[in-house]
């Protein structure tokens, strides 16, 4: 599959993104509600698991997990002989995906609150999925980690926001409104995909929301 590269617009100057100790209390006063802030969404994130090409068994990495919105997806697919390691370091956000886990009574379930880079994963996945993490996407450290985590040929998915083409560049202050919160920089932010490629050679680009958000699809690298 050959990668899209639509047009972006030129970088802002507009946008404050926050700095890490905002972000951090953005994720922490979020996480009671941060089901609902995101429910519009939930197309996307349900495009995101429905692509991810996985089996029942699989161990799959949900990185960046958060409140583990992706859990319930990701069970469907891998069901009760499969496991899915979560990832966060927020701990306020994962101890949601924690209630989640037990009101569920989910046992293949390991949660790790850790940040991405330095997070201690104990197994070889079969895939991963990158959900609405667009600092960890673009950490060379966070992507390492899990690459290093990953089979040879795993497949990989990601999905978040990011600048609209000038075609669309009138959204620019809805998208910076909606994802500033919950980002330090938006550097990269017209693609944001662009270090994940380093460790994905057939990555693909779809793009959603007019151009506001993407899609991605491919397997880590294969020696």
């Amino acid at each position: 599959m050959t990668a899209v590269r639509p047009e972006s617009a030129p970088a802002s100057p507009g946008p404050r993104p926050a700095s890490p100790a905002s972000r951090r209390e953005a994720y922490r006063s979020e996480a009671g509600h941060y089901d609902q802030r995101t429910d519009a969404f939930r197309q996307w994130r349900e495009l995101l698991i429905q692509q991810l090409p996985v089996r029942r068994g699989d161990t799959v990495l949900d990185v960046g997990c958060g409140t583990g919105l992706c859990l319930p997806l990701l069970q469907h697919k891998v069901g009760p002989t499969g496991t899915i390691i979560g990832i966060d370091a927020s701990e306020q956000m994962l101890q949601v995906a924690a209630d989640r886990v037990a009101e569920h009574g989910w046992d293949n379930v390991r949660l790790i609150a850790s940040p991405v880079a330095t997070a201690p994963i104990a197994a070889t996945a079969d895939a991963a999925v990158f959900c609405a993490v667009h600092d960890l996407m673009q950490c060379p450290t966070a992507l390492g980690n899990v690459f290093d985590h990953l089979r040879p040929g795993a497949p990989v998915a990601a999905a978040g926001g990011k600048w609209p083409g000038l075609w669309m560049w009138p959204l620019q202050a809805w998208v910076t409104q909606l994802h500033a919160p919950f980002i330090t920089d938006f550097t990269g932010f017209d693609q944001p995909w662009r270090q994940l490629a380093r460790h994905v050679p057939d990555l693909d680009i779809r793009e959603l929301a007019f151009g506001a958000g993407y899609l991605a699809l491919g397997h880590a690298y294969s020696c």
